[in-house]
């Protein structure tokens, strides 16, 4: 299975080019929610989009979707650009879009309509706003895809289920391409105050930009952050037909489940879908030379994550995490690291994790920081686990 497509919108930019750029550059898509309602939250720190993302759709269209439908649209048409719009017969193309909560906007919006005594007010597309399979289902509608419109629901482990799921397809003959990815757009009153309510979110406001900090021994939470991304899954034999340019190999993948406590995360259970993405990819763990960690910034997941990573892996490959730089973005963020970890094998650059000044000392990693290190690997990792005891882990090589 490979690669030929790619997409994203994520706080460091509306279309993968500038998210990638971003990076590398190691920038800050985090800031102070200055919005009205998030006036007497605890944590106001978020990323957020710069750009609208129904502004590139017709107005008719964008007002029936919530935000992270309209992201999922934006992005997965962005994908299929890169793909070269392949020819694909309908009932063997497919679509797989994870996300954490939907169209939770959406949810609370038109639940404040109702608080306020205005029912009859509400908007006629409500429903199909904010239930969860929306954004499988309009990239479904848009690209004519009738081999499937699946939602994989697994907490912050959403998106890099369902590029799994899309190699599971393929694998068993039941379609020749999957558009498969995540998408979240979570930033408003009711996620912030719960998962601050945690104690989950750093409460840096002073410098929101150095609020996420994955790996640094002065961590103290993540940042909730929206985005997207998307990839173009094909057998190979059908890329290969019709001249496709590859962006990486799709090598393997293991999903999991901990089975131990809800928000509590299971090393020995990691390590094991780790070890077996990598059989299924037929590598060993001398093979792999970059790792994308799930890296959220708290203080007790971090560590687990390390051990789980140096156990399987070991302590050789060069290691990254996005979410320094654009928040930890739940249902999208497997989606997002597993873009940024083939975007890493394609140009052989690997950029840095913002905000490492102090490298934790129980986390034994080469963790890359400072700038971006220029190295060509061969095959990489990228990990994400969700509450729940959710794990995924995809094995990408080099085309």
């Amino acid at each position: 299975m490979v690669v030929t497509g790619i997409g994203a919108m994520t706080p460091l930019g509306g279309d993968l080019a500038t998210s990638w750029d971003g990076l590398l550059a190691g920038a800050s898509g985090v800031g102070l929610v200055e919005d009205e309602w998030a006036r007497d939250l605890p944590v106001r720190i978020a990323g957020r989009l710069p750009v609208d993302p129904g502004a590139t759709l017709p107005r008719k269209d964008a007002r029936k979707l919530d935000r992270c439908e309209q992201m999922a649209m934006v992005t997965a048409r962005e994908a299929w650009a890169d793909a070269g719009r392949p020819e694909v017969d309908p009932h063997r193309l497919a679509v797989v879009i994870g996300t954490g909560y939907g169209g939770v906007q959406s949810t609370l919006s038109q639940h404040r309509v109702v608080e306020a005594g205005n029912a009859r007010r509400m908007s006629p597309h409500a429903i199909i706003m904010l239930m969860a399979n929306g954004p499988a289902a309009w990239v479904s509608i848009d690209l004519g895809a009738r081999a499937g419109a699946r939602t994989p629901v697994s907490a912050c482990a959403s998106g890099a289920e369902a590029i799994s799921i899309a190699m599971e397809m393929i694998q068993a003959d039941l379609a020749d391409v999957v558009v498969a990815g995540g998408v979240e757009a979570p930033v408003d009153n009711l996620p912030l105050a719960a998962f601050a309510q945690m104690r989950a979110l750093s409460t840096r406001h002073d410098d929101p930009a150095a609020a996420s900090r994955p790996f640094d021994a002065d961590r103290d939470g993540f940042v909730l952050g929206e985005g997207a991304a998307v990839a173009i899954l094909e057998r190979e034999s059908f890329a290969t037909g019709r001249g496709a340019r590859v962006h990486a190999v799709a090598a393997g993948a293991a999903v999991n489940s901990d089975a131990l406590d809800i928000t509590t995360a299971d090393p020995a259970n990691q390590s094991r879908a780790i070890a077996t993405a990598l059989r299924r990819a037929g590598l060993t763990a001398t093979d792999i030379g970059l790792v994308h960690a799930h890296a959220t910034s708290t203080p007790v997941g971090d560590p687990l994550e390390a051990e789980a990573i140096a156990s399987t892996i070991g302590t050789h490959p060069a290691v990254f995490a996005t979410k320094a730089s654009t928040g930890h973005t739940l249902g999208a963020a497997g989606a997002i690291g597993a873009v940024a970890t083939i975007c890493a094998l394609r140009d052989g650059i690997i950029p840095p994790v913002r905000n490492l000044d102090t490298l934790d000392p129980a986390i034994k990693l080469d963790v890359v920081t400072g700038a971006a290190r220029r190295e060509r690997v061969h095959a990489a990792v990228a990990n994400a686990f969700g509450f729940g005891g959710h794990n995924a882990t995809l094995v990408f090589t080099a085309a």
